[in-house]
Order: C-alpha cells, then sequence, then structure tokens
C-alpha cells in the first residue's frame, strides 16, 4: 500500500517533464479552419490542373511547389505523337499570369521518338482550359 503512493509520486514529475517537452514541439495543437488549405498555390488552380492533366499518367505532383509534370502521353488516335506537359502554378492567387504550361513533343519515325515543335496555341488553349476550370471550381465552392 504505502508502494503505490511513491510510485505515483515519482511518475508526477516525469509526465510533467514529457508535457513540458511536447510544448517544444512545432506541432498545432487546433486543427487549421476548415477553409485554410496546406497547399503553397492557389487551390483553384491545382485542382483544375490536375483535372485537366487526367487524361495522362503524372509524374510529379507537388502541390507546394505548384509544379505538374505528366508522362508520355500518345492519343490512341495518333500513336506517332506524343506529348509530355508541366504546368506550374506561380501563386496563391487565381490570375491568368499565376499559371504556365509547357509542353514537348515528339513524333516517332522509323522507330525513333524525335523532338517537333508544339504550337503556341495549343499550350494557349491548355492554359485556357484550366483557368476557366478553375474560375468554374471557384464559382460552384462559393455558391453564386
Amino acid at each position: 500500500m504505502a508502494r503505490l503512493p511513491f510510485t505515483a509520486a515519482a511518475m508526477i514529475p516525469l509526465a510533467l517533464l514529457a508535457a513540458g517537452c511536447s510544448r517544444n514541439r512545432d506541432v498545432p495543437t487546433e486543427l487549421a479552419p476548415s477553409r485554410m488549405t496546406a497547399i503553397g498555390v492557389n487551390t483553384y488552380l491545382w485542382r483544375a490542373a490536375i483535372d485537366t492533366l487526367s487524361f495522362a499518367p503524372l509524374i510529379t505532383a507537388d502541390s507546394n511547389g505548384g509544379v505538374i509534370v505528366t508522362d508520355w502521353y500518345s492519343n490512341p488516335n495518333s500513336p506517332s505523337e506524343r506529348v509530355k506537359l508541366t504546368v506550374s502554378i506561380l501563386d496563391q492567387d487565381l490570375r491568368a499570369d499565376a499559371l504556365r504550361v509547357s509542353a514537348s513533343r515528339q513524333v516517332n519515325q522509323a522507330g525513333t521518338w524525335v523532338d517537333a515543335p508544339v504550337s503556341a496555341a495549343t499550350v494557349q488553349k491548355l492554359e485556357d482550359i484550366i483557368l476557366t476550370r478553375a474560375r468554374d471550381i471557384r464559382r460552384t465552392s462559393v455558391g453564386g
């Protein structure tokens, strides 16, 4: 019986010490508001870019850095041509200049993939699609 209070008394300083140590960590004690985001770029642009590029396999999707890179994609209707896309989201604001799309294109010539030019209109069209989709996502999330 006498041993139980001694053990409990010995455990109290350990518990206080452990509690004090946990305060030194950068661990949030409360949940972030539901409308906050942990990604470093505009959420609407990010979601729109992921949606728009969903036809191609992704190599990288870094939401903190705002970079999405697809693997080579060949349309089944033109298997002798393939494209690889990179989308960079540069800001936390939903603006046209916060988005940059680049594309690489290759054509198959006698069994070898050879670099080919990409039309500037193609890149512009992809940017327009992503921006339109981002605005639609924003509109529906606000409820207007």
